[in-house]
């Protein structure tokens, strides 16, 4: 290599740099290197230092220096900022003729890690010629520093990162999450404790550059997530081996799950939609300047497909649904076209029969049960301009809206009307499963149980946990329990709803919460045809929908025994006509949990998403949430799904991907 070209090299570098600097200065950032030693001034305690000897370091990892001693010779990013006639530049130039020489740059650069990030202590203007060429990786000589444990988010994931280096051996892969790792081992059908091969790692970090690369190119680097995090994402929608495609595929791909991706950078990914004043009004027929506004033009026909896993013969849920696609073909009449799959298992299954329904035409997709996710999503991101929604809650995904109803409502007036029936206010409650929504139920029925009886006490029993709970309850002396809703009103079953047992064991029904599923459908479909649909999406910044509507929209309802006293009956119709219109709130009063916590002074509103994400029990519930590890085999895989302690659930083994 002539002097000429480093010379050359040098002054592309130096005006790189000053750019950098230029554009950090303006924008209120600090222009030079990092240095760890003011960084550890700053920051907590060492814990300790750990030799690590000679690593192959990723550049991209390679973010200041040691010492102060060279900041100023710098930008951030270590591209140069002294003139081409100084001696630095002289010596910057010599190692660049040696990097494109015969021998290259072959002594390793001496540095320190600090959580996940290196600083160089000798080597700088090594690292600032490599990274002008884009070298992938340089080798260093590096002395780990590990800070103190402490409470910071930053350190608590950096230790997960250092558990975890002990099985992949990878510097390469960051997460801004904690369980990410867990995640990460399987999604690649390894168990957590697996150790990586050296092949393993390799294959990994061959496709890993690929995904990388894509993650820049659509503005990942703009993002406060890594490309890690973005790869979680990914791999929930197609197989690793897809990371081999031809770069315009994979940037297909990643596209169709960037929504999904930037939504991870929001404290508050999901938009939380009730029957509010804002969806009566996404409902009404959109104004002509919507549809200037959005130049869009809006169906008068669509066609509707429901996905279910069981049939309505062998499931009650499944036979709820379908009666609200029979209500919805009734009432929209030629407006709609229905198509109907059931007995679809999760996953390719599920993913077959989506496919057929776009096949038939279908524009909108209701998956009426929460393990059809994941094959929602791919169908979303298969064909985006499908309408995709699942039947589940709190899901995170921008591409699938989710629906479920506030059941709770309906379950604080039974909690009423178990309280008028219960003498010594000893009353029962089976719950299903420890999901988004269960614990605001208990504790509204509890709550309505004590409007009416201040000294009622709710015995909490698991269906989930206890092959046969009701029994359970019955025996431990309870007159009054609540057993699961019954999901349409036309089937009346005495184990369901709201009971009485009486003095020879049988069960005489009171009354049950249902869900009209018909009334959800009609407005879904109807804000489509209006344009309402696209208007919300413009309001929600990016974030998951998650319809969750109630006794307002009339998606949920009560069922009454014909014999229920009439002082009865009349309280429920004030409760029911109440909570409708906003005066009546189960939650707006004085509540203590069982820890003893006020929970709320009786002077606030709960939010919708506070109430979705209940994880205690009021004071006069008598039992618990039971633990995952408690749970029937059959339970887990939707309280993996929907569990309120999802997050802290370990991940399983999904499948081999690598």
């Amino acid at each position: 290599m002539s002097r000429q070209e480093a010379h050359e090299q040098y002054v592309r570098a130096l005006k790189q740099g000053q750019k950098t600097y230029r554009d950090r200065v303006a924008h209120g950032q600090y222009p030079y290197l990092p240095v760890l030693d003011e960084i550890l001034l700053e920051d907590t305690s060492v814990a300790g230092r750990v030799d690590m000897g000679v690593l192959e370091i990723r550049t991209e990892q390679i973010v200041g220096t040691k010492t102060a001693g060279r900041r100023s010779a710098f930008a951030a990013g270590f591209m140069p900022l002294l003139d081409s006639d100084t001696e630095f530049a002289c010596k910057w130039m010599d190692l660049c003729a040696a990097h494109l020489g015969d021998e290259g740059i072959r002594d390793p650069i001496r540095c320190y890690e600090y959580l996940g990030r290196f600083y160089v202590q000798e080597g700088n203007k090594r690292v600032s010629v490599l990274k002008s060429y884009s070298a992938p990786t340089i080798p260093g000589y590096v002395i780990r520093i590990i800070p103190a444990w402490s409470e910071d988010p930053a350190v608590q994931v950096y230790y997960e990162f250092l558990q975890a280096y002990q099985f992949t051996g990878l510097y390469q892969v960051h997460f801004s999450r904690l369980g990410s790792f867990a995640k990460l081992q399987a999604a690649l059908g390894f168990e957590a404790d697996h150790v990586w091969t050296a092949d393993e790692r390799q294959r990994f970090l061959s496709n890993m550059t690929y995904f990388k690369a894509a993650f820049q190119k659509l503005g990942g680097g703009e993002l406060p997530v890594t490309a890690a995090d973005a790869l979680l994402v990914w791999l929930r929608v197609y197989p690793f081996e897809a990371l081999k495609a031809p770069a315009p595929e994979l940037l297909k791909t990643l596209g169709a799950v960037w929504a999904d991706v930037k939504v991870l950078s929001q404290s508050d990914p999901i938009a939380l939609r009730t029957e509010t004043a804002e969806q009566k009004q996404e409902d009404a027929p959109a104004p002509k300047l919507l549809g200037r506004l959005f130049k869009a033009v809006f169906p008068s026909r669509l066609n509707v497909a429901f996905i279910h896993e069981l049939t309505p013969e062998e499931s009650d849920w499944t036979r709820a649904h379908d009666l609200g696609r029979q209500y919805l073909e009734a009432l929209l009449g030629d407006q709609v076209t229905v198509q109907s799959f059931s007995g679809v298992s999760p996953g390719d299954g599920a993913m077959e029969a989506m496919e057929k329904a776009v096949e038939a035409g279908a524009q909108v997709i209701f998956a009426t049960t929460p393990p059809l996710i994941g094959a929602c999503r791919k169908a979303a991101a298969k064909y985006p301009g499908v309408r995709v929604l699942n039947c589940s809650a709190a899901m995170p995904y921008t591409g699938v809206r989710t629906y479920y109803s506030r059941i709770y409502e309906g379950k604080f007036i039974t909690g009423a009307i178990a309280g008028t029936m219960s003498r010594d206010g000893r009353i029962g409650y089976v719950a299903s499963n420890p999901i988004f929504g269960v614990p605001a139920s208990i504790n509204a029925f509890a709550l309505g149980a004590r409007l009416t009886n201040a000294s009622a006490r709710v015995r909490l029993a698991w269906s989930c946990v206890d092959e046969d709970p009701m029994a359970k309850l019955a025996a431990e002396g309870v007159e009054v329990l609540s057993n699961r809703d019954i999901p349409t009103p036309d089937r009346v079953q005495e184990p369901w709803g709201l009971c009485q047992i009486r003095p020879d064991g049988a069960l005489r029904p009171l009354a049950s919460p249902y869900w009209h599923w018909g009334n959800f459908y009609v407005k879904i479909v109807r804000s489509i045809l209006s344009g309402g649909w696209d208007a919300l999406s413009s309001r929600d910044d990016g974030r998951a929908v998650n319809y969750w509507w109630g006794m307002s929209s009339r998606t949920v309802g009560v069922l009454l025994s014909p014999d229920l006293p009439e002082g009865v009956a009349q309280l429920v119709e004030i409760l029911r006509r109440g909570i409708a219109d906003g005066s009546i709130d189960p939650f707006r009063r004085f509540i203590l949990s069982q820890d003893g916590a006020v929970r709320n002074d009786g002077d606030r509103w709960f939010s919708p998403e506070e109430i979705l994400h209940m994880d205690w029990l009021a004071d006069c519930v008598e039992g618990g949430i039971p633990t995952f590890e408690e749970l029937l085999p059959m339970s887990r895989s939707i309280v993996r799904l929907q569990g309120v302690y999802r997050d802290q659930i370990p991940p399983e083994k999904e499948g081999t991907l690598l």
